[in-house]
């Protein structure tokens, strides 16, 4: 959803590079093309008026234009301020000692409450809790229906009791259920609306009272813009929200209510939704969106995807073979697989520092297509082949293109960029460096993340 704002911020910067020394002028010329990309973006107005005297007052000192990098001075200054934007608070849940801990979503009809209670449910579980959910949405035709689906795909318990049609009844006999049967925390999924009316207050307000939360949860459509960000206040306003869940990130939206939602509303982002599978959602860390929109990356969430995905044995094993230059076709084959399960290839090449924004790519911009193309040829390919590649000679290429049904020019490619990559692979160590690195890679990339300037 950055992509818009991310190209014209990374074009001012680049602009600032080819200046040989920084004036008040071209800090002026370069502040007033990053409040229009602000404005473009759909950031509210007085939180660009604000962000831009910020970083006026910090460009213009002396020790930045007399630097010998004022461009990446400038950079980090911007970056500073727009991780400044979203607040200090880390994403996920606040600490509570309740038990169980209960948490409350909150928004308007169509934002996404339902599949955000079966994600938040499914991120809770990986962290080793019992969560149970809970619909409050009576009225509207298969909301309860809706959520038992989610439920059932996510693999967590919903209290449904078929007779009970009282949202404020639902909520507790959920309440009552998780303290007997020993889940952690409850998820209740309330009922929105097309616009926000009393008797939707009056019921979430009974609500709150009865199941005393700890969390209440806004969520929000990232695709509404200003508009989610309004309701939001409003909500916080009549209820009370204690964070903001940011859904469809993945949509075009422009991005300024992400940049607006903390300034205007005071709460902060708890969670992040950039996805339709239910493994699509995660705690919201402002370094790292910053990172992403100025084209620097982000390592850090690409080395928790990674290790999400790759087993930390199988991580070692590929880590020695990488050195003993033993790394093969059949290794390949299982690493595009691996890819697969980390999501997006667009949303993975876009943690990459220099990469960020894929429509940089022009031509280049990957294809899912082309990786089953190749795991077609791989797959055509004998395991003998597979393991000593250098015996695949001109007859047995056609075989393999004929099998896999591609040519033998795709064939040749894949085995001239595979050779490279083995050396490739052997010089830098590979991803799996990092990947089972606990503590020490996790340190690497943050100082990665926080003191890279371009």
């Amino acid at each position: 959803m950055f992509e818009s704002l991310g190209e014209r911020l990374q074009g001012v910067f680049k602009t600032l590079r080819g200046e040989a020394r920084l004036t008040e002028a071209n800090v002026e010329s370069a502040l007033r093309e990053i409040r229009l990309a602000l404005l473009e973006a759909d950031v509210n107005f007085k939180v660009v008026k604000a962000f831009i005297d910020r970083v006026r007052d910090r460009a213009m000192g002396q020790e930045v234009l007399r630097s010998l990098s004022p461009s990446q001075q400038v950079l980090k200054i911007v970056r500073d301020e727009m991780v400044a934007l979203f607040g200090n608070a880390e994403g996920g849940l606040r600490p509570t000692n309740k038990r169980p801990r209960v948490v409350v979503l909150l928004g308007l009809q169509g934002a996404g409450k339902t599949t955000t209670a079966g994600k938040l449910g499914k991120w809770l579980a990986k962290q080793g809790r019992h969560p149970l959910l809970v619909s409050t949405d009576v009225k509207r035709p298969a909301a309860i229906q809706q959520l038992n689906l989610v439920g059932q795909k996510a693999s967590l318990r919903v209290y449904d009791p078929p007779d009970e049609m009282d949202p404020v009844a639902r909520a507790k006999g959920a309440l009552g259920e998780a303290s007997g049967l020993g889940f952690d925390v409850v998820i209740v999924d309330s009922a929105g609306r097309l616009h926000i009316d009393d008797d939707l207050m009056t019921e979430l307000v009974a609500i709150k009272d009865v199941v005393d939360p700890s969390d209440l949860l806004y969520v929000a459509d990232a695709m509404t813009g200003q508009d989610a960000i309004k309701s939001a206040g409003e909500f916080n306003r009549r209820v009370g929200v204690t964070g903001v869940v940011l859904t469809k990130l993945d949509g075009d939206a422009r991005g300024g209510a992400a940049l607006s939602v903390v300034s205007v509303v005071g709460v902060p982002i708890a969670f992040i939704g950039n996805g339709e599978r239910l493994e699509d959602l995660e705690p919201f860390h402002p370094e790292r969106v910053v990172s992403r929109v100025l084209g620097m990356g982000d390592v850090l969430s690409l080395i928790e995807k990674a290790e999400a995905a790759i087993d930390g044995q199988d991580a070692e094993r590929l880590q020695e073979k990488i050195r003993a230059n033993e790394f093969t076709l059949e290794d390949f084959r299982d690493q595009l697989k691996t890819i697969r399960k980390m999501g997006p290839l667009e949303q993975i090449l876009g943690m990459l520092p220099g990469i960020g924004n894929i429509k940089a790519l022009g031509e280049n911009k990957p294809d899912e297509k082309q990786i089953t193309r190749i795991e077609a040829i791989i797959n055509s390919i004998t395991r003998d082949e597979r393991r000593k590649q250098h015996i695949i000679n001109g007859s047995r290429r056609k075989r393999i293109a004929k099998g896999s049904g591609t040519s033998v020019e795709e064939v040749n490619r894949l085995l001239k960029q595979f050779v490279q990559m083995q050396k490739m692979l052997k010089s830098l160590g590979g991803l799996t460096g990092m990947i089972g690195g606990g503590k020490q890679a996790r340190r690497r990339a943050m100082q990665m993340l926080r003191s890279r300037p371009s």
